[in-house]
């Protein structure tokens, strides 16, 4: 989402939005303190879950004005928003104690979020409130989920640090727009690209599970990031031969 043209939305979008922001960060700030109870979490275990997801909604909420043509932020939106919680509580584990209940905490964590993504699609087609906001919102947070993923399969050794590449490739391609137009351009849906996106979420949060150890973990690391760098240079490629 991020772009030069940041700015909070109207009323009464804006108090819709920030309503949402506000439940869902003292959710995400509660939820981390119950974890910390029961888990073996650092005490800045919350403050890193609460600042990580302020700064996405901060990021995502600057856009809502111009891409987001309703007075309200909608259900869609707000499963949008679990999903972006659920990443900054398993982001916040960066740093914590390598063990095997944290790595299966993240995995748990991370199909949640998994099985709540097409929710928001779908509420926003049944009540006609879907935005070009609610589908990149919903876009960046996959990205983001597979950057957090990819981060911590290699902190818990179960992967090269050559993994976080998996989470670097959508930044990549979207920095590399800046310098070469023609990637800016919009790409045709396609269900290749879906497929592989929830496939590289998958097999990263199988490598995280504590069963899954080396060799295996890094496998089926590298054959996702082997998929995932052939639907960019698939996109890639097809901008290239558009018409300038």
């Amino acid at each position: 989402m991020i772009a030069t043209h940041w700015r909070l939305p109207d009323a009464p979008l804006r108090a819709s939005a920030v309503a949402t922001a506000l439940v869902a960060l003292v959710a995400v700030i509660a939820i981390a303190e119950i974890a910390r109870a029961v888990l073996p979490l650092s005490e800045l275990y919350a403050v890193k879950a609460g600042v990580a997801f302020a700064i996405v909604i901060l990021l995502a909420f600057g856009f809502l004005q111009r891409h987001h043509p309703f007075s309200r932020f909608g259900a869609a939106n707000q499963i949008t928003t679990l999903r972006a919680m659920l990443v900054a509580l398993i982001a916040a584990l960066f740093g914590e104690p390598r063990i095997p209940i944290l790595a299966a905490s993240a995995a748990m964590a991370s199909l949640l979020a998994t099985a709540l993504d097409g929710i928001d699609g779908w509420l926003a087609r049944r009540h006609r409130i879907a935005s070009d906001f609610g589908a990149r919102f919903d876009m960046e947070i996959d990205a983001l989920l597979i950057l957090v993923l990819a981060i911590l399969v290699s902190q818990f050794e179960k992967a090269g640090a050559w993994v976080i590449v998996s989470g670097l490739l959508r930044y990549l391609f979207v920095g590399a727009g800046s310098y070469w137009p023609w990637l800016r351009a919009p790409l045709a849906p396609s269900r290749r690209r879906q497929a592989i996106c929830v496939l590289q979420i998958l097999a990263l949060t199988l490598a995280i599970l504590p069963a899954i150890e080396p060799p295996l973990s890094t496998m089926v690391a590298a054959a996702a990031l082997v998929s995932l760098a052939y639907s960019f240079l698939v996109d890639t490629l097809w901008l290239w031969r558009r018409p300038r």
